[in-house]
């Protein structure tokens, strides 16, 4: 699904990604936990498209596309989701008329027929569900006077609208209380957890990972992957930190 081949990016004249190499298939579910300033965010941005983040080196491949080679609405349309470690709020534009925009531009570039405002809101209101989150908070406008769990659930329905085939999810559980992050997490497991569909999550803690047990769980540090394990190794770095794997991490 996924083909990282050693990538190389840079922010600002400074290398941030040295040479990172990752594969996702579908049907499975990848973590990537580092140190700050490891490059975990950057990965994320450049696989969204993000200006500003200059590859150097190595090749993106997803879904058998160059993934590099497409702007970032055509990353989307493509079946690429990136949900942001903090959501911007779009003062004067509703929830429900943001996603059947996005929604129905993704479906004509697929060349699908669009959904009427009553299908859009029949499927808004099945995804909302699966977040616990009320269609009136829909009505409003994106994100503005929500909360941080308000909008990462937001964030959620929208991705469970749009149906993506991978979802790179940078740092969700940032801002989460107890009884939001079970509900993020139960909803991530519903929306994506599907045989054709594969996860990527960026986070700093273990505390997601007991909702949404990955299949692998990788360390990035100075902007490659270190050591890849199972969901051991986040219980490993939770209990005894970075140090656990410095060795590695100094190679």
């Amino acid at each position: 699904m996924l083909t990282i081949d050693n990538l190389s990016a840079k922010v600002g004249g400074t290398a941030i990604l040295n040479g990172l190499s990752l594969a996702i298939n579908a049907g499975e579910v990848h973590a990537i936990m580092g140190p700050n300033g490891a490059g975990k965010s950057t990965l994320a941005y450049v696989l969204g498209g993000r200006p500003g983040y200059e590859v150097t080196g190595g090749s993106v491949t997803f879904m058998g596309q160059d993934l590099l080679g497409l702007e970032p609405h055509e990353r989307a349309a493509a079946g690429l989701f990136l949900g942001f470690q903090y959501p911007v709020e779009i003062p004067g534009v509703s929830n429900v008329q943001f996603l059947r925009e996005a929604l129905n531009s993704q479906r004509k570039s697929r060349g699908e027929e669009p959904l009427s405002g009553g299908e859009f809101l029949k499927l808004a209101k099945d995804k909302a569900g699966l977040l616990k989150m009320d269609m009136e908070m829909l009505k409003r406008q994106v994100n503005v006077g929500f909360s941080g769990g308000e909008k990462k659930r937001a964030e959620m329905v929208q991705m469970g609208i749009l149906d993506p085939a991978l979802a790179i999810l940078d740092e969700t559980d940032s801002g989460l209380d107890i009884d939001a992050l079970k509900i993020v997490g139960q909803g991530i497991n519903a929306i994506m957890r599907q045989p054709d569909k594969g996860v990527l999550l960026i986070t700093h803690y273990q505390r997601l990972l007991d909702y949404v047990t990955p299949d692998f769980v990788h360390v990035l540090a100075a902007g490659r992957i270190v050591k890849t394990g199972g969901p051991e190794l986040a219980q490993l770095l939770e209990a005894e930190g970075y140090e656990s794997v410095a060795g590695e991490m100094a190679a």
